[in-house]
């Protein structure tokens, strides 16, 4: 039972950390530290950590669509027939080029990144460093016109300069991927919604890609518990990923990113103290 009110509390966690810019993977491994699920096989909670992200990524596909799918009913002489949307197939041209350095490192690093860099430190560390950039770079730009409103003006340049910060993420935890590649964007002139939603976009393929590498590590032999668990989180993850993607994209049309910065510092701060180095 107590398994379960732990996963639904996960869900809970990673359905708003993995959009709003201040890490899903910290949070997780933060929370870790209070509530073990106790009874499973080792190594789950990596794999736990990682697929729990799918549920949250099925809201955008949910929310998003249209936006995505490239197959669309046109009406002609001969009656509807489905035709491939030019630009969506553009976009997620771009977001597969974003998607190149985090893939290389993953699947040649993620053993040795795990081992060494996801731990309570690192995350703390980065939750300060990050939120400070955040701050910095909103003060920098504030009141500059950005040079991309639109995300069909994205060029394959800024696809791949977007998918180099999403790989500070990938080795990083703490750094935040949606963080990282929002940073990246508005270092290069795009706009605060066009960042946000090309950041949910680019979640996609990169969440499957990572769930299906830690399911392959994990092993697919699941006892009940396990898949109860997994699925439980996934769901939870979803629900309030929907209400957390609209509440992003609504307030950041009139503010900015800052106040993730400061949170950011200040739970970076208090993770640090719980520590005991400061």
């Amino acid at each position: 039972m107590f398994n379960i009110v732990y996963s639904i509390i996960y869900g809970v966690i990673e359905g708003i950390t993995e959009w709003l810019p201040i890490s899903s993977t910290g949070h997780l491994i933060l929370a870790e530290n209070f509530m073990k699920f106790q009874g499973l096989s080792e190594g789950f909670f990596d794999m736990f950590e990682v697929v729990i992200q799918l549920g949250a990524i099925l809201a955008v596909v949910l929310l998003y669509f249209k936006e995505i799918w490239p197959l669309k009913t046109k009406e002609s002489k001969e009656g509807k027939k489905i035709v491939w949307d030019k630009k969506i197939l553009i976009l997620w041209a771009k977001i597969l080029v974003a998607c190149v350095p985090a893939a290389i490192v993953g699947l040649l690093f993620d053993d040795i990144l795990n081992k060494y860099l996801y731990n309570s430190w690192v995350v703390a560390t980065m939750l300060i460093l990050v939120g400070i950039a955040f701050i910095v770079i909103e003060n920098k730009k504030k009141g500059m016109k950005p040079r991309v409103t639109d995300i069909d003006k994205l060029t394959y340049r800024d696809a791949l300069i977007i998918g180099i910060f999403q790989l500070i993420a990938a080795i990083f935890p703490g750094t935040s991927r949606s963080g990282a590649t929002i940073i990246g964007a508005l270092l290069i002139g795009v706009s605060r919604t066009v960042a946000a939603e090309y950041t949910f976009f680019l979640a996609i393929p990169v969440m499957f890609g990572a769930s299906l590498l830690k399911i392959l590590k994990f092993g697919l032999a699941f006892s009940g518990t396990e898949l109860m668990v997994l699925l439980v989180g996934m769901a939870v993850a979803f629900l309030i990923s929907i209400f957390v993607i609209k509440f992003l994209m609504s307030y950041i049309k009139k503010h900015d990113f800052k106040v993730f910065g400061w949170y950011r510092i200040a739970l970076g701060i208090l993770v640090l103290i719980l520590l005991g180095v400061v």
